[in-house]
């Protein structure tokens, strides 16, 4: 029956091999046969009934672990009848599969899906059968779950054989390497952490199969772009202090890059250090530069910024890329340093580097915030014009936006009308959101209010920016029937009525009875008082920071390697490594009212949103309660918070009070920013201490801290009132020497501390320059100047006086 059934299947093949017989060689014509037999066994897979149709052959066809093989590897075969003919296979007693075999079946279940149980059921038979699995197969099958986001799937295969001691050889470095690389990359960083951290306790660092640097560092690049700080930093310690840490030049980079952006200078400049030391490979490159260059204007420090920057065109041997030179244009132009901006930006065109969109957006803020308008106007025609360049939405965000604060309110409004009707492309939620914001600061509550029903018909998201600060117009204008035609314009999205419920909790809590415990404590302890302020924690620890003067630098420059080609890097090293670690004490951005965290930050969102609408209306006990209650409920005050309370207590003259906050700010290790010295300046105009305003000023400069025209305005303002108007004058001269043009209240203040200290040609002088200036005057120039007219007249009265004879006595 066999010997029949053997017959009937090779009937084809067998005839046509005699016919050649004569002419082919026996070893040719059963290769021939072979690829025959392979054939009809491929054509009765194919056909319905599958492996039932090579029933009927029973044991009479020649199964080897090449024709298997062969058949396994047809293309036009599924994975479906490929692995029932396995398993059909596995039933004949006279064959056994062999590891090719299994690896060949894997393979084609890789590249199928839904396929999970049957190969796992594969691995359980092959485990019977007493076949190892080898290191390929079993890479690619992790590959393949883990590609297709099974990784439940891919840990089962990893601990199937982790536990059996046979396989455990195919687990080479290169499985553990392209596992973590393929978790990181599909944003299982979590994940990819537990193994990794698994491996390191198992195996005691020695064998843990992580030999790899390429893997390491796509973990920290996980870490970091997760924000997962303290397992960032768990992976560095372990990984040094099993000294295997596999750190090549990008390694280092990207932990330069990580702490710095993290706030630790420190950190970053004693890895720098480090990659010196160890030299050849692991020598710093430009990458290692950018890195820094941008953590140090990221703190603030741009001023050891643009020295590094030179150092690196200097002696580094390196040249700066587009990279380079974006990064220093940015930090320039956000400390208010527009000169170098510029000349920054000159150099990058004279060296054939043509900005791109991120610079000239840079050097537009900058400009702006300068109030250098036509400057910046004439830079928007030549980015577009003579460049080239396309302007991006953020683009003309920045243009609205300094259009708006440089006091040109309608031109901002048509810019944005206009962008309206051109395409969606130009504009996107945030430019909504800026001209709502300044809507609602002139009171046109109606206009803003369209604008949102216009920005959700445009399908934009109403954000929590934009909504509050129409709750903060609704609250000042007493309209609060606009509540419920905000809800119905936002018809997406659950935001109004949870701030709608936040706002009456809040109210609930507020006017519920309070514990009496703390009564007749203060809410802002303090030690001292303000007159204090240069002994203050957060502001003396500038002096241990990086920012060296002139003889410091000199003595430190002397002190390091004359040979070296980053001498003023190695200065920054070894200072910081000779002292604690540096904390971050100065935010180069100023804190914000939102910070858009969703909801970690929407608690203290809402505070500040609140806080925002209780001081302006003066109810400053409301304000109080608020911070002290949600503070207590574990609220994290932010610089917004900080710098709200305490501005409010110094228009109020507490300034106990005010130095309590200050206090407070610094032992939660809060950054300070511009606004928080802009106050501090205030509270020491008010209290007639101006002299320590110039101590206060050094302060801010060591800190990496930078001048903007609200903080010349305030400097100024203190010192004229004080009578200091020598100083006044170098600051005005100290002022337009970095770029920052005055503005309408730079004008007034000057003009009212001449008149007041008796300088009237002075005061002419500055309104001259005014109006010269293109500076539109306000209510308050008017203001001055009726005081200014009452104090010439005054002044040609007492002259006639004096020059008029006694007629009652004309002896």
């Amino acid at each position: 029956m066999a010997a029949k059934a053997q017959r009937n299947l090779s009937i084809f093949y067998t005839k046509r091999r005699f016919s050649v017989a004569g002419t082919i060689s026996p070893a040719t014509a059963a290769k021939v046969g072979n690829l025959l037999v392979v054939a009809s066994i491929a054509k009765a897979l194919i056909e319905p009934g599958g492996t039932r149709n090579l029933e009927k052959y029973g044991d009479s066809i020649p199964l080897s672990e090449n024709l298997v093989l062969q058949i396994l590897r047809r293309n036009n075969l599924d994975a479906a009848r490929k692995l029932d003919f396995f398993k059909w296979c596995s039933l004949r007693s006279n064959f056994k599969h062999s590891a090719e075999t299994y690896s060949q079946i894997f393979r084609s279940m890789c590249y199928s899906h839904n396929h999970r149980d049957d190969i796992f059921l594969l691995l359980n038979s092959m485990k019977d059968d007493e076949v190892l699995l080898n290191s390929a197969t079993f890479k690619l099958l992790l590959d393949s779950f883990t590609r297709t986001g099974n990784f439940d799937c891919a840990l089962e295969i990893l601990e199937f054989v982790e536990r059996d001691l046979d396989n455990s050889s195919c687990l080479s470095s290169n499985v553990y390497n392209s596992v973590l690389i393929a978790l990181v990359q599909k944003n299982q960083v979590n994940l990819a952490l537990s193994i990794f951290l698994k491996l390191l306790e198992t195996n005691d660092g020695n064998s843990i199969g992580i030999s790899s640097a390429v893997a390491c560092n796509e973990l920290l690049v996980g870490l970091k772009r997760a924000n997962m700080r303290a397992e960032f930093k768990q992976v560095f310690d372990k990984l040094r202090g099993k000294n295997v840490f596999p750190l090549d030049r990008w390694g280092y980079n990207i932990c330069i890059h990580t702490f710095g952006c993290w706030g630790d200078l420190s950190s970053s400049l004693s890895l720098f250090k480090e990659m010196k030391e160890r030299g050849s490979w692991f020598s710093p490159d430009l990458c290692t530069y950018n890195s820094l260059i941008h953590v140090l204007c990221l703190l603030g420090k741009v001023n050891d910024a643009v020295v590094v920057w030179e150092e690196l065109k200097g002696s580094s041997g390196l040249e700066p890329d587009a990279y380079t030179y974006r990064t220093v244009i940015h930090g320039c132009s956000k400390a208010y340093r527009i000169n170098d901006a510029i000349k920054v930006f000159s150099e990058m065109q004279y060296n054939g580097i043509r900005p791109d969109t991120i610079v000239y957006n840079s050097l537009l803020d900058g400009l702006l915030k300068a109030r250098k308008l036509t400057d910046a106007c004439n830079l928007f025609q030549k980015m577009i014009e003579d460049d080239g360049v396309r302007a991006s939405c953020w683009t003309y965000n920045i243009l609205i936006d300094g259009l708006f604060k440089n006091g040109r309110a309608l031109a901002a409004y048509t810019l944005f009308c206009d962008l309206k009707k051109k395409s969606d492309n130009f504009v996107d939620g945030v430019t909504y959101s800026i001209v709502i914001l300044h809507l609602c600061r002139e009171d046109k509550l109606d206009e803003a209010l369209k604008l949102v029903e216009d920005m959700e018909a445009r399908g934009f998201t109403v954000d929590l920016v934009t909504i509050t600060s129409l709750l903060i117009a609704i609250y000042r204008e007493g309209h609060w029937d606009y509540t419920e035609r905000l809800m119905k314009h936002i018809r997406d999205s659950n935001l109004v009525p949870i701030i709608i419920r936040w706002k009456d909790s809040m109210e609930a809590t507020m006017k519920a009875p309070q514990s009496r415990e703390k009564d007749f404590t203060p809410i802002f302890p303090s030690n001292g008082n303000f007159g204090d302020i240069l002994s203050l924690q957060n502001l003396t620890d500038a002096e241990t920071d990086t920012g060296l003067g002139a003889e410091d630098t000199e003595i430190h420059y002397q002190e390091s390697d004359p040979w070296s080609s980053s001498p003023y890097m190695d200065m920054l090293a070894n200072k910081v490594g000779s002292q604690s670690n540096a904390t971050r004490k100065f935010s180069l951005t100023g804190g914000k009212r939102i910070d858009t965290k969703g909801a970690d930050s929407f608690d203290i969102d809402m505070v500040n949103t609140f806080l925002s609408i209780f001081l302006a209306k003066g109810k400053l006990s409301m304000a109080c309660k608020l911070f002290e209650i949600f503070t207590d409920m574990g609220a994290d005050p932010v610089g917004y918070t900080y710098n709200s309370m305490m501005s409010s207590f110094v228009k109020k003259g507490y300034f106990n009070e005010a130095w309590g906050v200050l206090q407070e700010m610094g032992e939660k290790v809060c950054p300070s920013d511009v606004a928080t010295y802009n106050v501090i300046i205030q509270g020491l105009g008010k209290m007639g201490r101006a002299d320590l305003a110039g101590a206060v000023l050094d302060k801010l400069m060591k800190q990496g801290g930078y001048l903007d025209i609200v903080m010349y305005n305030t400097l100024i303002n203190a010192l004229g009132k004080a009578g200091r108007i020598e100083e006044v004058n170098k600051l005005f001269q100290q002022m337009k020497d970095s770029g920052i043009n005055p503005d309408v209240v730079t004008y007034n203040t000057l003009i009212e501390v001449h008149a007041k200290a008796g300088q009237l040609k002075q005061s002419y002088k500055f309104l001259r320059m005014m109006l010269e200036a293109g500076c539109s005057p306000n209510h308050v120039t008017d203001t001055t100047l009726d005081f200014l007219e009452k104090e010439i007249e005054n002044l040609r009265y007492q002259k006639a006086f004096i020059k008029r004879p006694n007629i009652d006595n004309p002896l």
